[in-house]
């Protein structure tokens, strides 16, 4: 199957914006501000998108999958200089950081939308 490269823009695009912030904050807190550089998480997001839809292409499955978790797993551990337990935490705690935000931005949504209709 070919990569869309169009695709692929938009989703490096969209993943930095996103998932950078949270994965620094993650790694930040984790390993300190020495090892965790916004640039870095930006690098890892970007890479482990690249890399992850070219591998996508080719691979699918579950082993396809555990496989694309130890390149996003292994990103972190070389950006952030960590080994890879912790590398699981930072990815962890990001997913937490995430839902978290997404959750209190759905109840300010709900908010604003009660109070205005």
């Amino acid at each position: 199957m070919p990569v869309n490269l169009d695709w692929m823009i938009i989703s490096i695009i969209v993943n930095t914006i996103i998932i950078s912030p949270v994965l620094w904050l993650s790694g930040r807190a984790l390993v300190g501000k020495e090892k965790a550089k916004f640039t870095d998480a930006v690098g890892i997001v970007v890479l482990g998108t690249v890399i992850g839809t070219i591998f996508g292409a080719f691979f699918t499955g579950i082993i396809a999958s555990i496989i694309q978790l130890i390149i996003w797993l292994a990103l972190v551990k070389h950006f952030f200089d960590c080994g890879w337990l912790m590398a699981l935490a930072i990815s962890i705690i990001a997913v937490i950081i995430f839902a978290a935000i997404i959750i209190i931005l759905g109840i300010i949504g709900v908010v604003i939308w009660a109070l205005w209709f």
